[in-house]
């Protein structure tokens, strides 16, 4: 997580500021991450959450600011920007970003990015392991093990699944930031849709050849099946935008596909989670209420940005209508199938927790 000192204090903070009303929220975050820390990016336009802190004015009050917070996918990073001079920018680990900043609610929202006990659940050994563990019989218990079918390594699966999922997001989100690379970002799509298609049939070939599965085997295929829906709308959303060599995007479309990284973000904290699923299931449902939520903002969006287009093309351009039609609806494909993949999950915890 990239951090900024303050200008008078040099205390590690978030790039933030105020804004007018001509200005959505989250295009003021991003304007105030350019002109502090030199970044651009994808910025979601639902926060992640807010904090307050006291900040003392020139008059020399010191008055409680409230902050909401928008998560930015760094793309590019300036070599010059507005405030270099002023001010320090560092890359930390999350940990460490969380314990540099001063606000407790700040430190809790920087934590939710990657809290420890998504790498821990991600380490969990097997029951039998922890079994033979208690009771001493060490490597003695191993012949049990070798008589018990096969359970598949699907949780693996799912996560490399996610991994590649992130991947294709990110370079959605610089795809529609339009720019020279274009053609870049969109190879990258076609090549992550290709490795998750890999996965995707490792997953059901395992579902075929496995006596026991830590899931029902029908959320096991609903569960892969909606990830990989979102990553083949990713792959059209690129190549329609290549076929009709679109190279300016709209606001709207900028929005929804920042939702579609941070989407894809939440997801991918989301599959280590499983392996435990009634220890972690009050997790698990906060990361699928965020999911939907998002869903339904980003179906604000989509409306938005229609009827825009509409309004702009009505009496000319049809064409150009339709082109813009089709991309807003493999964006907004994309989103619903994150919801899905929601859905299935919270299934899945009232089914084991």
């Amino acid at each position: 997580m990239l951090l900024v000192t303050s200008r008078e204090s040099k205390r590690w903070v978030i790039p933030k500021g105020n804004f007018g009303s001509n200005i959505a929220p989250h295009a003021a975050a991003a304007l105030e991450a350019e002109e502090e820390a030199g970044v651009r990016g994808a910025v979601c336009p639902t926060p992640i959450g807010s904090f307050r802190y006291r900040k003392r004015k020139g008059s020399g009050a010191s008055l409680m600011a409230d902050v909401d917070v928008f998560p930015l996918a760094v793309s590019q990073e300036l070599d010059d920007w507005k405030e270099r001079k002023q001010r320090e920018r560092r890359w930390f680990p999350l940990a460490e970003a969380a314990n540099a900043v001063d606000e407790p609610d700040l430190r809790d929202l920087i934590r939710s990015f990657g809290a420890s006990e998504f790498n821990k659940a991600a380490r969990r050994t097997g029951v039998l392991h922890a079994v033979a563990q208690k009771s001493k019989v060490g490597p003695m218990f191993a012949w049990f093990q070798r008589l018990l079918p096969k359970t598949g390594g699907f949780f693996e699966l799912f996560e490399a699944h996610a991994v590649a999922l992130v991947a294709a997001a990110d370079a959605t989100g610089r795809l529609v930031q339009g720019g020279p690379a274009i053609a870049e970002n969109a190879r990258e799509v076609f090549e992550r849709e290709h490795d998750a298609d890999q996965i995707i049939r490792e997953v059901l070939k395992t579902v075929r050849e496995t006596f026991l599965t830590p899931f029902d085997r029908s959320a096991i295929t609903a569960l892969i099946g909606s990830m990989d829906d979102a990553i083949d709308e990713m792959q059209a959303a690129a190549s329609a935008i290549q076929l009709y060599e679109v190279r300016d995007f709209d606001q709207e479309m900028k929005d929804m596909a920042a939702i579609i990284v941070d989407c894809a973000r939440l997801v991918a904290e989301a599959m280590p989670l499983l392996r435990e699923v009634g220890a972690n299931g009050g997790r698990l449902h906060e990361l699928t209420e965020r999911l939907v939520r998002m869903e339904g903002h980003a179906d604000e969006i989509h409306s938005a940005g229609l009827k825009k287009a509409f309004q702009a093309h009505r009496n000319g351009d049809a064409i150009q209508f339709i082109v813009q039609r089709e991309i807003f609806k493999h964006l907004e494909r994309i989103v619903d199938a994150f919801e899905d993949v929601a859905n299935v999950i919270d299934g899945i915890v009232i089914d084991h927790s």
